[in-house]
């Protein structure tokens, strides 16, 4: 096993693989320390698939900008699997005037940020998904947002990096960040007499919600907290649309794959944690799946009849501001974080990787991310 690196990357989701891949081929010596004992165990594998830049806050839209042009459209070719890229737009649904009021504020944001997004009345709303319930009233419409496949392209990431020499090391929680004369020397992992050092002067935490403890050991907070989805997945149905779907009230969020089932996500509202047996086989409660199978029946009635064949809860990393934190940490050199995606990290994830890896080996990086900067919070009173 590898205790040595360039560069220690914490988080084995598509934010960590990738982060590590673009190092890689950087010609770093990475190693990617995973707490659980599985790749891409968390929300990175496990979510709608939604590749969008419309109804975002606008501090994200520069980087996700940038990764619908220049990540996304060669991403398959580049990691030799399938991610099943479709930019085929985003239908954001509303069906009365507070929810257009909502989508109108979020398409003003992005078009002031470059990002084309139209608001569309009930008429243009059929005609590009004629499947949708007739309350639908309007909606936003972004031609160049899109979904791709969380499964494939995670593991693309992972299995690239690890052709590339990055030590992927599952099993291995992190208890600590170690410095010396305020520098990093590297990350303390493992349990009770099982602890190992791993060697680093730079050190990457892409942890989701466990980021907090691990910054926590160096001073450092991000004010998020957990919040619990579900994701459930249908038996193949005919090929109906090829859209991403969303909503102004976040009832549900979505889209049908290539191979014709819906991967369709929402909340119950409460931020309890869903049951688990363990890491690798989280479970939701009742009322998530029926509160999200409510969501999506709003909109689409035909599904009435569709066969739910899995679903799966977990916990995203719900920051305050809704953003994400993708920065350099000046008070501690060689600390990079990447979290605080709130739910929606899988589409913006790669850009954050390779805009992390760009500072990290060059001091520069070609998107702007200064206003996902980890010390842009103020106090709240």
């Amino acid at each position: 096993m590898m205790t040595k690196a360039d560069v220690i990357v914490i988080g084995a989701g598509i934010v960590g693989n990738a982060t590590a891949y673009y190092l890689a081929k950087k010609e770093k010596k990475v190693i990617v320390l995973e707490a659980s004992d599985y790749i891409g165990n968390g929300g990175s594998s496990r979510n709608g698939g939604g590749v969008r830049q419309s109804g975002r806050n606008p501090k994200e839209l520069p980087l996700m900008k940038w990764g619908v042009q220049n990540i996304w459209p060669t991403l398959s070719e580049e990691l030799g699997v399938d991610t099943e890229y479709t930019q085929e737009g985003n239908l954001r649904l509303g069906k009365n005037d507070q929810h257009k009021a909502i989508l109108q504020k979020l398409a003003d944001g992005a078009n002031a940020c470059g990002v084309e997004v139209k608001m569309i009345d009930a008429a243009e709303v059929k005609k590009i998904n004629p499947y949708l319930s007739d309350e639908v009233t309007c909606a936003s419409w972004c031609p160049t947002d899109g979904h791709a496949n969380p499964l494939t392209t995670t593991l693309g990431y992972y299995k690239k990096a690890r052709e590339l020499g990055a030590d992927f090391i599952t099993g291995a929680p992190v208890s600590r960040i170690v410095t010396r004369a305020g520098k990093i020397t590297g990350v303390e992992a493992g349990e009770g007499d099982e602890k190992t050092f791993f060697e680093a002067e730079t050190v990457v935490v892409a942890a989701g919600y466990e980021s907090n403890a691990i910054l926590e050991t160096v001073g450092i907070t991000i004010p998020m907290h957990k919040r619990a989805v579900t994701c459930l997945v249908t038996e193949a149905e005919p090929q109906m649309f090829r859209q991403m779907l969303g909503t102004a009230m976040a009832d549900f969020y979505g889209h049908q794959t290539k191979h014709g089932s819906f991967v369709m996500g929402g909340t119950d509202g409460f931020d309890e944690c869903p049951a688990h047996i363990d890491d690798s086989y989280p479970l939701v409660g009742s009322s998530m799946i029926s509160a999200t199978s409510r969501g999506i029946l709003g909109y689409f009635p035909m599904l009435e009849n569709a066969k739910i064949v899995r679903a799966w809860g977990g916990y995203v990393d719900f920051c305050v501001d809704g953003c994400a934190t993708v920065s350099k940490v000046d008070e501690v050199p060689g600390l990079y974080v990447e979290c605080s995606f709130t739910g929606h990290g899988f589409g913006i994830g790669p850009a954050a990787a390779y805009n992390i890896a760009e500072l990290i080996c060059t001091g520069s990086c070609p998107a702007d991310i200064s206003p996902l900067r980890y010390d842009r919070f103020k106090p709240a009173k």
